[in-house]
């Protein structure tokens, strides 16, 4: 719009503006109010990344400078991205966890913590508990399944590995409801996913009965049937985590309290499963355990937690890191816990 003549007063006399010199005004007013909202905006960018921590590990437990559970791994491009729950403080006799970490490493010696990528009230349905989470990438887009207590299993999404990430759906994926075999009002917790190679996905879940479904191909909805797993040995108390190697699944899981961590093999995810055995002894002085298996740059690796740092607790507990071994027939060895954990990848 063209700009019109105007004046303005000084003292006695009135000064006229042309309309060239008061678009002129009005054009720098413009790029001053730019310039101010973008170096806002940077120093708002600058301030989170000051937020990042790196460290060196030694040995176990990886994560010392606050109380970590849960873990859950993702490997994206070159790095290997550790995702957990923070327990709130040391010495906790109940479950206090208000949000999640993420952690990132290119050779499981040198970290990187990014700021805090979701919190519990992310999902407003929710309790507001930070319980056992995993992330999956699809198409470039990042999937966060979260259990928050008794109100069910949630789905966050970001363009990020390090977040942050929102709430997909602003309501559960899943339920008690869905629990249909449970009595627990927890019954909803802890989901695992595996895509397929032939791209499926599979969702995973429960505290005291075991479940699975498929995921629509946008991930965030449930297609089909829900069913329950069982087999034979089938102890199960949480902590599901399913993994592919070869032609041959693994469905990983807490069993008994204080918990252990034992496993099962099929050559379908469906099932049939076959009960292998126990994989991970009860973790020093934490009654639960939650693991993830996973491969990096040729070597398996298995995630856990325990509760051995100062303060350390069944309720303030810290991720640590194993090797993983299998056997020629493709069944998996018993972990050795170890305190020096494991040397930095060369590759």
């Amino acid at each position: 719009m063209k700009c019109k003549e105007d004046y303005r007063w000084s003292g006695s006399k009135v000064l006229y503006l042309s309309d060239g010199l008061r678009c002129g005004i009005k054009k720098t007013v413009r790029r001053m109010r730019f310039i101010s909202i973008f170096l806002a905006s940077f120093w708002v960018l600058s301030a989170a990344w000051a937020q990042v921590y790196e460290w060196k590990a030694e040995g176990n437990p990886v994560v010392r400078h606050k109380y970590t559970a849960d873990p859950a791994t993702l490997v994206y491009k070159d790095t290997l991205w550790i995702f957990a729950g923070e327990d709130f403080e040391g010495n906790q006799q109940r479950t206090h966890m208000e949000n999640w970490c993420v952690f990132a490493t290119t050779d499981l010696v040198h970290y990187r913590e990014y700021p805090v990528p979701l919190r519990a009230d992310e999902f407003k349905w929710s309790s507001g508990i930070a319980y056992a989470s995993q992330v999956v990438e699809r198409n470039g887009t990042f999937y966060w399944y979260v259990s928050t207590d008794h109100t069910g299993i949630g789905v966050a999404v970001s363009d990020r590995p390090e977040g942050p990430y929102k709430d997909a759906l602003g309501k559960p994926l899943l339920t008690v409801s869905d629990c249909f075999a449970s009595q627990k009002q927890w019954a909803c917790i802890d989901p695992t996913v595996l895509i397929d190679d032939d791209g499926q996905a599979w969702i995973f879940w429960g505290n005291g009965e075991c479940y699975y479904a498929r995921l629509k191909e946008n991930m965030i909805e449930i297609e089909g049937e829900i069913r329950q797993v069982n087999f034979e040995g089938f102890v199960f108390e949480e902590a599901p985590w399913v993994h592919k190697r070869g032609d041959k699944y693994y469905l990983s899981y807490a069993s008994g309290f204080p918990e252990r961590i034992a496993y099962a093999m099929a050559d379908s995810i469906e099932g049939p499963w076959v009960y292998q055995g126990i994989l991970n002894e009860w973790a020093g002085n934490s009654s639960s355990n939650h693991q993830a298996i996973q491969e990096y740059k040729g070597r398996w690796y298995f995630f856990y937690h325990n509760g051995v740092l100062k303060g350390g607790t069944s309720c303030s507990r810290s991720v640590c890191a194993d090797y993983l071994y299998y056997n020629a027939d493709g069944t998996m060895r018993r972990v050795q816990m170890t305190s020096e954990g494991v040397l930095p990848v060369v590759k």
